[in-house]
């Protein structure tokens, strides 16, 4: 051991989140000495709480399915929504290195992923995949070979969960949704498998059958496990220790004690973004200002940014967000993503005044930002409220209120902000809106919905908005009346997942200094780096999918690697 390090490896992983514990399997597939440490006291990040969808073009998988990609299209896609600030050299990256990521990932893990036919979220734009097979998710692991790593996995999101307990996979949640044939006796049998996993049952609420993010992180795990990866928990960041301008290595408090660790290869900073400073969000996300409703995981707070940010590190896009409407159920930790509910047939969104102003069937991202700029122009926008009748509550979710389900079986948090009248005016005046407007709205979209139409907002005309919305409802699967009472409102906020502006970072992940050179021994990925997308989100999995495409890269960056 070197005179002043507790522990030399050869690459050190700040954070466990997906990006991070990818980073790590390839550099110990070179054979380096590689620990992960985790601020938390659970391990997976943000990544283990997600749908785990993953947007790579061109790859074998989808290749497989039939659809032939372009890699020039999905750069000239991205190249267009992209901020200008983004170099082309960092979206090139990303577009060549994701499908190698991806079979790497597939042949040296037991993760599997399928593509799906999940369209791009402005597949109308020059390079855009109306088709899908872009997106991939993956499908479920079971847990049991992680042994006693499975009890400090996080939890899947509320909003990804059912019960707040049991996974289900994107098929899974498609049948319930529809009521496709056999899924009543699905839902019955999940449980069952919950509920009969004996003895685990009676010492854990985890749900061994891993999906989603779960099974992402889950089977990254165990590959390292495979190689006898350490990840140590509760072990936060404190400082980068630099040396002539090289990062040599990092203090990290682990067991109550500051220790110093010399990375030989590189340290690589994963450890997320700041959705969680509320300081940091008051500095630089003045769209975004509530951590609160931010769906981002509660140890999220920028530590690694403000550590590259101390040694000179350069930032970029710091006012950006994943941003998306969220519900918050007072007494949670964070802000449930509301995704398929806005595009269902029989609600609509509203602001303060009643009134629409926004398609409610675009993706999350965009509806997100719509909302916050709405809210900082107007001031009538945070909340709005999401109005929906009582076809639509005994039929579909809409966020943490469940069909069937009585009001008063859900939990008290829920009910305190779901609102409910006999009539749209009654309804109208217990969320002090007006109700000869908020009547009006109503009434001219229930006759154009009953066309089919919307001619204000275009709800139901793109490929994105039709992906979720109701096949039985025709002639747009989007759009129907809200015709018969009672009717329910429930506040919905301009929110996020998670920031995705951070350190810069060229196209091997190196993090850049304010001069413009690269720090040499310090990567950034996920998160912690300002994203290639810039401020905008092209398809389902652009935030999963660069961060582990630049983790495999930095990995192979360190090694020297050219394979």
């Amino acid at each position: 051991m070197a005179e002043g390090w507790d522990k030399e490896v050869d690459v050190l992983v700040i954070g466990s989140g997906a990006g991070g514990m990818l980073n790590a399997l390839v550099a110990a597939s070179q054979r380096h000495d590689v620990l992960i440490v985790e601020k938390a006291s659970l391990w997976g990040g943000s990544s283990a709480t997600s749908g785990a969808g993953i947007w790579i073009p061109g790859s074998h998988i989808a290749k497989e399915a039939g659809f032939d990609d372009n890699l020039d299209d999905a750069f000239k896609y991205i190249r267009a929504l992209s901020a200008d600030n983004v170099p082309d050299e960092n979206i090139r990256a990303y577009i060549d290195q994701a499908a190698p990521m991806l079979k790497w990932l597939v042949d040296n893990t037991p993760v599997e992923y399928l593509a799906f036919p999940y369209p791009d979220y402005h597949a109308e734009n020059p390079g855009g995949s109306p088709e899908g097979f872009r997106t991939h998710m993956p499908l479920p692991l079971h847990g049991r070979d992680l042994g006693k790593d499975v009890r400090s996995l996080r939890f899947a999101n509320p909003a990804a969960s059912l019960f707040g307990y049991l996974n289900w996979h994107f098929d899974e949640t498609h049948a319930i949704l529809y009521r496709q044939p056999g899924w009543f006796t699905g839902l019955v049998k999940s449980l069952a498998r919950y509920w009969l996993d004996l003895p685990f049952r009676l010492t854990s609420r985890k749900d061994r059958r891993l999906t989603l993010g779960n099974a992402l992180a889950g089977g990254l795990r165990m590959a390292l496990n495979e190689k006898n990866v350490p990840l140590w928990l509760e072990s936060p960041l404190t400082e980068l220790i630099e040396v002539d301008g090289k990062v040599e290595g990092a203090v990290v408090n682990h067991k109550g004690q500051d220790m110093r660790i010399k990375a030989r290869k590189g340290v690589v900073l994963a450890a997320g973004g700041f959705e969680k400073n509320a300081q940091m969000r008051e500095e630089n996300l003045p769209l975004y200002p509530n951590a609160p409703y931010s769906g981002g995981v509660t140890s999220n707070t920028g530590d690694s940014i403000r550590a590259g940010m101390s040694i000179d590190a350069d930032t970029m896009n710091m006012q950006s967000t994943w941003a998306a409407p969220v519900f918050y159920v007072p007494g949670e930790d964070r802000g449930r993503l509301s995704t398929i509910e806005r595009a269902l047939p029989g609600c609509i969104m509203v602001n303060q005044k009643g009134e629409r102003y926004l398609n409610e069937a675009a993706s999350y991202h965009v509806t997100g930002q719509v909302m916050a700029r709405r809210h900082k122009e107007h001031g009538d926008s945070s909340p709005s409220w999401m109005i929906f009748d009582h076809k639509y509550r005994q039929t579909f979710p809409m966020g943490p209120l469940y069909p069937i389900v009585p009001n008063w079986l859900h939990k008290k948090g829920i009910r305190s902000i779901l609102k409910k009248a006999g009539t749209i005016e009654g309804l109208a005046q217990k969320i002090n809106v007006d109700p000869a407007s908020l009547a009006a709205t109503l009434a001219r979209f229930n006759e154009n919905a009953a066309k089919g139409v919307d001619p204000d907002f275009k709800r139901g005309e793109a490929a994105y908005d039709r992906m979720y919305g109701d096949p039985r409802q025709q002639p747009n699967p989007n759009l129907r009346p809200l015709s018969k009472g009672p009717y329910y409102a429930m506040p919905i906020y301009p929110g996020d997942i998670g920031t995705n502006g951070g350190l810069l970072t060229n196209d091997k992940a190196q993090v850049i200094k304010k001069n413009g050179k690269p720090i040499e021994g310090l990567y950034a990925i996920g998160n912690n780096a300002a994203s290639s997308m810039g401020e905008s989100y092209p398809g389902a999995g652009v935030t999963i999918g660069p961060a582990l495409t630049f983790g495999y890269i930095a990995a192979r960056h360190m090694s020297g690697s050219n394979e």
